[in-house]
């Protein structure tokens, strides 16, 4: 009989990496970017510095893939929204909900795209944040001006200032939300839907009795 091959080993090297990327985007979104060093990563993941760069080469590395995991994510989940080509209402509903799992899944990330996204993007190694952007209010005004021409939505809203407050509204959640807290991340997206969705779905006009 030819003889058996080895099983590869599984090196522990992804799963550090992960662990690693998980504790320096809880560390750049308590701290902020520019406060934290490659040390105090290190000493929250508890290893010193120098053996966190046989991971990492700096922490411009670390946010940038904390930041590409977190948005190639949320673009896999939108983007299957949008190649369904549902209705507007279901098209909206789906994006906020996708929206609070991605929150769910990376919290930390969130928090730093909402606080240091403003001076990131004009460095050009993330650029890819100011592309991102721009499809994000693409894919929510299209959403709702669609909903707007089919008269799903109110045709005196201004869809601009309700993407704006839609977009803030949900991600401001980062901020507050816990993972494995009370409320599962589609409960969230349904209690904030029906308070959203009362404020600008059609208003159906109440039914008058003719006068005798």
């Amino acid at each position: 009989m030819p003889p058996t091959k080895k099983k590869p080993q599984v090196t522990a090297v992804p799963a550090r990496r992960r662990e690693i990327l998980g504790t320096a985007a809880e560390v750049f979104a308590e701290q902020g970017y520019n406060a934290t060093t490659v040390r105090k990563i290190a000493d929250h993941a508890g290893m010193l510095a120098g053996s966190l760069y046989y991971h990492f080469d700096s922490k411009e590395s670390m946010l940038e893939e904390i930041l590409r995991t977190f948005l190639d994510e949320l673009w896999e989940g939108y983007d299957t929204v949008l190649d369904a080509e549902s209705g507007p209402r279901e098209t909206l509903e789906a994006l906020v909900t996708e929206s609070f799992r991605e929150i769910d899944r990376h919290r930390a990330a969130v928090a730093i795209y909402q606080k240091e996204s403003k001076q990131l993007v004009v460095q050009e190694r993330f650029a890819f944040l100011a592309e991102s952007q721009r499809r994000f209010e693409k894919a929510w005004l299209s959403t709702l001006e669609r909903g707007v021409a089919a008269e799903v939505f109110r045709a005196d809203l201004d869809i601009r200032l309700t993407y704006r407050f839609v977009r803030d509204t949900v991600w401001v959640a980062a901020s507050w939300y816990r993972p494995g807290g009370q409320h599962s991340p589609e409960e969230i997206a349904r209690q904030y839907l029906s308070m959203v969705l009362d404020g600008i779905a059609v208003r159906e006009q109440p039914y008058l009795n003719s006068p005798m």
